[in-house]
């Protein structure tokens, strides 16, 4: 049907797979949305977009870099391929002095390469009357149980990690220190969503949940909310105290289909009385448009603040009329 159609809209995961056939078409146009989707140039649908025949290529993106600088490589090398060189020049050249060495000059050498290919757009220039948005910190107490046991693993860890790094070095040590800061996380959450340890089920006591319940009940009245945790089993929680406290939520997380996702989206939108939406941080990053909800919850702090910042932004955009406030909720003495 090459000829009678115009524009072909598909996803990523047809591009990938079905990339013989799209293969067949010189296009005009080729242009990638959300084209952080092609960050990792060694995966199947960078190296399918890259073999796309076009003669022009755009990406659009509000997050072009996430992780580090070698997130723009595989999304300038689809644009202009060969321009910043192989991937381990880039590597050397660029990503390792930038991202580990902080080096100016080769940030600002990049910087000139880049800018002629770049048209940037904040949100400010876009959409001149869009709400305030304020970013504050919902500071909690932990109650005396919770910080015994925050105590205790806190304590444990720390020994563990000074043994570990004695013994093999700080590099080689991160794998434990990392799991170190993931449990103390859950923990400020609630101790409940860890792990069972040696048959031992750690009660659910946390001062994040008392909080949400008190701000949902008595502090937001009729105004609406999202709550973003990166925990499916803190999220868990958080829908049995919004059942007990008799409060109308809608939820997703990955694994939700997108029907499903449609329906609960189009439900916390439209209905008064659905007046919470709980979305797991990673499945609420992209493409989702909440402008019903004026307060934002971000129950576990993650340590992008790029990944945050999307999350925060599902309600701060084009359409919104009230002004935003956006809580990181943090426990006080904490790591």
């Amino acid at each position: 049907h090459q000829n009678e159609v115009d524009v072909i809209i598909t996803t990523y995961g047809t591009l990938r797979s079905d990339i013989k056939h799209f293969l067949e078409i010189d296009f005009d146009y080729v242009v990638l949305d959300e084209s952080q989707a092609i960050k990792n140039p060694s995966s199947k649908v960078a190296k399918a977009a890259c073999l796309l025949k076009a003669k022009n290529r755009l990406c659009l993106s509000g997050t072009p870099l996430q992780n580090n600088t070698f997130d723009i490589f595989a999304q300038m090398n689809f644009l202009n391929p060969g321009m910043l060189g192989s991937m381990e020049f880039f590597k050397q050249e660029f990503a390792v002095p930038i991202d580990k060495f902080g080096e100016k000059e080769q940030k600002e050498h990049l910087r000139k390469l880049l800018y002629p290919f770049i048209l940037r757009r904040t949100k400010e220039q876009v959409a001149q009357d869009l709400p305030e948005k304020q970013e504050m910190i919902l500071f909690c107490e932990m109650a005396d149980e919770q910080r015994k046991i925050y105590d205790a693993y806190r304590n444990d860890y720390r020994d563990r990690i000074m043994g570990v790094v004695e013994d093999q070095g700080i590099q080689k040590s991160q794998l434990t220190i990392l799991q170190g800061l993931m449990k103390l996380r859950q923990i400020c959450d609630s101790p409940a969503i860890m792990r069972e340890q040696d048959g031992e089920k750690y009660p659910n006591v946390s001062v994040k949940l008392e909080e949400l319940g008190r701000e949902i009940t008595e502090n937001i009245s009729n105004h609406k909310a999202l709550i973003f945790s990166q925990f499916l089993g803190m999220l868990a929680l958080i829908r049995e105290k919004m059942k007990e406290l008799g409060v109308d939520y809608e939820y997703f997380d990955g694994s939700t289909t997108a029907a499903d996702r449609e329906k609960a989206i189009k439900r916390f939108q439209e209905e008064d009385s659905c007046r919470v939406f709980l979305i797991s941080l990673k499945a609420g990053g992209v493409g989702l448009n909440l402008t019903a909800a004026d307060y934002v919850y971000i129950v576990d702090p993650w340590w992008n603040p790029a990944v945050e910042q999307q999350a925060i932004d599902r309600t701060h955009r084009i359409g919104q009329t009230k002004n935003i406030f956006a809580y990181r909720m943090i426990c006080t003495d904490t790591v």
